[in-house]
């Protein structure tokens, strides 16, 4: 399931970075911007359904500049997300993915 949504989410334009991280029997999803993660959830949205089938989500959590936490709140209401403002960091993108995988000999 998560290499069809890596597949699909690669074509997202607004897509920054996107990723799974496991941590015992949980999976965590990683995604990049307020538009970008607007547009993937239509994009992604009948995988979405299945993935809903046979995993329950427990928190979501919305990481951003207030800027883009305030285009969310609205269309995710219904997900009943915890918005958590960030102040300070820095995001290279560009290969991300790919060192990811080289890391776990992908």
């Amino acid at each position: 399931m998560c290499q069809e949504l890596v597949s699909k989410t690669a074509t997202e334009p607004y897509c920054l970075y996107y990723g799974f991280s496991f941590h015992g029997n949980q999976v965590h999803c990683l995604e990049g911007s307020g538009e970008g993660l607007l547009a993937h959830l239509s994009n992604v949205a009948s995988l979405l359904q299945d993935t809903r089938k046979i995993a329950a989500l427990i928190r979501l959590e919305v990481h951003g500049v207030d800027e883009e936490l305030a285009k969310l709140v609205s269309p995710l209401s219904d997900f009943k997300p915890t918005y958590i403002t960030l102040h300070y960091g820095i995001r290279r993108a560009q290969g991300l993915y790919y060192t990811a995988r080289q890391a776990r000999g992908a």
